[in-house]
């Protein structure tokens, strides 16, 4: 609503948000895929570095971490001068960012910040403008959040706070720096029992895995289940795949210790050893 001047946008189409966006944006205009990975299950990002990006696009959009499906952009696509758009809702804040890279950074706070139902924007000044879509609500143009200070309406001040809580708690521990070594540690333990376990295995590709997804399976649906089964009972929640691809995910976003990650390891050994 807000960039669609010539009313046509690039997706990179990496998973469920980003099919989604991809889809809500045809309702306002041409929306013209511009790489997709659906055809490996969006195991993979796909090359971003030439994409057929056209001069009358407004912009080029990715869903920057993919959650169901454990995949991250590790570079970001060549946009050929058009402004980049990024979801980063489930990547927000684990490392970190060169904002400048971007037109536009948006994301749901719930996975790293704070509880559901508030959005943070980072966006480029010069986009904020008058010029947008017609029959574009007052309430969701760029400029009337920016020149009222986000303070147009009623805020949610409960998850402010708890964010600001979490702000504070990320920057006494030394900042993204830190988040992001915390992370790849945690995450290096589960990716590293994963590449030599018999019975598991990571459905991304190496290059592209997140560091706050990790999606596994061991081959066998009833194995399956009767993992994700095993594991409730043993303390471990949350495991079992999204219903579209199955098998396991742990997601082990800022939140997580180490320990959780270990725990975890260590159920998966004995799962293995039990059941091979």
């Amino acid at each position: 609503m807000n960039l669609m001047k010539n009313k046509k946008a690039g997706y990179v189409v990496t998973g469920q948000w980003a099919k989604k966006a991809y889809q809500e944006a045809k309702m306002y205009g041409e929306a013209v895929e511009l790489a997709s990975s659906a055809d490996e299950t969006f195991s993979y990002i796909p090359d971003c570095s030439d994409l057929p990006i056209t001069d009358d696009m407004d912009y080029v959009y990715i869903c920057e971490n993919n959650t169901i499906y454990g995949t991250k952009f590790k570079t970001l696509p060549d946009t050929k001068g058009k402004v980049l758009v990024s979801d980063v809702s489930s990547c927000f804040l684990s490392e970190p960012v060169d904002v400048s890279k971007y037109g536009i950074i948006y994301g749901g706070v719930q996975k790293n910040v704070g509880p559901a139902g508030m959005v943070i924007v980072i966006i480029r000044e010069d986009l904020i403008s008058d010029e947008v879509l017609p029959g574009t609500p007052t309430m969701l143009k760029y400029k009337t959040q920016a020149d009222n200070d986000s303070l147009y309406n009623t805020p949610p001040c409960y998850n402010i706070y708890i964010c600001g809580k979490v702000f504070k708690w990320l920057k006494n521990m030394g900042g993204l720096e830190e988040m992001k070594k915390r992370n790849e540690e945690k995450a290096k333990i589960l990716y590293d029992f994963l590449d030599e376990s018999k019975m598991f295995k990571g459905t991304v590709r190496k290059e592209d895995r997140s560091l706050m997804n990790v999606p596994f399976v061991t081959g066998d649906a009833d194995l399956d289940a009767k993992f994700v089964k095993e594991a409730k009972a043993a303390g471990l929640e949350n495991l079992k795949g999204h219903r579209s691809v199955g098998g396991m995910r742990a997601s082990i976003y800022n939140a997580m210790p180490k320990e959780g990650v270990i725990a975890l390891v260590d159920f998966m050994k004995k799962f293995e050893a039990e059941n091979a």
